[in-house]
């Protein structure tokens, strides 16, 4: 068959829409753009917001109006969540977020009988951690390891605990296995990926941390980059950061999930953390790592948020000096705690996202500047205007000269920025 998949929200739907493309072909089926005639489509869901279900919705609308004949599924975080909707829902197959090889087998039985069929189990009963292929998208110099599944954290705007069930963890020696074996394929760059991945290790034998993990998969793939997914801010200790400087292929970025600088606001959403911890976790990677890109998620608008708490945010976030931020006006999730809290206006919401977005934006241009007249190992991936673009160690995208660079690592001396990438030079060998 010809397969098309759209996928929606985070690098785990990413990396497992990646895998089931590859369970395909090796099922010798072709895997098509969206866009194109295929005899099944598949959208693998989000539920992170209302906006995401639409999404879906919207996705599945199209296809059927625009290929009647069509197998249609449905995978994901939204059938998982909103078991409910799926009876409106026009699909042939409807699966959850468990077992993605047994949803490609109901997919081709779905094509031969064309009668429905839903496969959704319950995520809070789930124990073992599904391995998949591990790889990336094509054409893509940077590939995704999956190495864990599931929160318990329970954050009261988040559904995902519910879409994921509980913590599962890749095994050590799987994960150095599979990080071997990109590192074998040409991957230059390893993204470790997961739902929590500070979560990593809890349910195996010994509890493993999070830095034994990360030492693992540097071993096993030396000189392969290793780029680190969205941590919870308490896994940064001064022995993880102490453990983790000593590898020289691990990436000095470090994305710390923030979503509040206002302790108040934090305790109404039930993070585990406050801004002291918070900082302190700023601070050792700054002490530890020359210069490296501290990155965050931030939410303007959660429900009570005064004026006040919104000020402490914009001052905390300052002090932090964060390299990247992605900002985010609070959207109301269905069945989470924080839907019957008292909401804050939209155009309020809006407002301060985008005076957010302004401090944001000044504290990238710091660091991008403060870059200028380094020289960083670039990963190159793809031509932009006459020259070619890829990313530095700490995550910046950088443009140099240069031709034929696709997947190759290259010296790259920084002559300035544009405000929003880095300029520079190719250094002598």
């Amino acid at each position: 068959m010809k397969i098309a998949i759209y996928t929606l929200g985070c690098k785990v739907n990413q990396y497992e829409t990646q895998a089931m493309e590859r369970l395909l072909r090796q099922r010798g089926h072709q895997i098509v753009d969206f866009s194109q005639d295929a005899d099944a489509y598949v959208v693998n869901s989000c539920s992170v917001t209302a906006v995401s279900d639409q999404k879906s919705r919207q996705a599945l609308h199209k296809i059927r109006r625009e290929r009647p004949g069509a197998v249609l599924a449905l995978c994901g975080c939204y059938a998982q969540t909103h078991p409910g909707d799926m009876e409106q829902l026009d699909a042939d197959l409807i699966a959850g977020t468990g077992d993605r090889a047994g949803f490609i087998t109901l997919l081709e039985q779905a094509a031969e009988d064309r009668s429905r069929r839903t496969a959704l189990d319950r995520a809070f009963d789930r124990r073992d951690f599904e391995i998949l292929p591990a790889g990336g998208l094509d054409q893509r110099t940077r590939a995704m390891l999956k190495v864990e599944d599931g929160c318990v954290n329970f954050c009261s705007y988040c559904i995902i605990p519910y879409a994921r069930g509980p913590v599962r963890s890749l095994p050590l020696d799987q994960a150095a296995e599979q990080a071997a074996a990109l590192a074998a394929a040409g991957y230059r760059e390893i993204v470790l990926t997961g739902i929590e991945i500070s979560s990593w290790g809890r349910d195996l034998d010994g509890r493993p941390g999070l830095a034994d993990l990360i030492e693992a998969v540097c071993a096993a793939a030396p000189g392969v980059r290793v780029r680190l997914g969205s941590l919870e801010p308490r896994t940064v200790t001064e022995a993880f950061c102490r453990r983790c400087a000593d590898l020289p292929d691990l990436c000095p970025q470090f994305h710390l999930s923030l979503q509040s600088g206002c302790d108040e606001t934090l305790r109404r959403m039930n993070r585990k953390y406050g801004t002291a911890r918070y900082l302190q976790s700023v601070e050792l990677l700054n002490r530890w790592f020359d210069r490296p890109a501290v990155t965050t998620d931030l939410i303007t608008g959660f429900p009570e948020e005064t004026e006040e708490e919104f000020a402490q945010t914009l001052a905390f976030i300052q002090k932090c000096g964060f390299a990247k931020m992605h900002i985010f006006p609070y959207s109301v999730r269905p069945g989470t705690p924080a839907e019957k809290m008292a909401q804050v206006p939209k155009a309020v919401k809006a407002e301060r996202a985008r005076r957010a977005a302004a401090a944001a934006e000044e504290m990238r241009s710091s660091y991008l500047r403060g870059c200028v007249g380094r020289t960083y190992a670039v990963l190159f991936e793809q031509p932009r205007e006459g020259r070619f673009l890829g990313h530095a160690p700490n995550y910046m995208e950088v443009v140099a000269e240069g031709e034929n660079l696709h997947n190759i690592v290259k010296n790259v001396h920084i002559t300035g920025t544009n405000g929003e990438v880095l300029l520079g030079r190719l250094a002598e060998d």
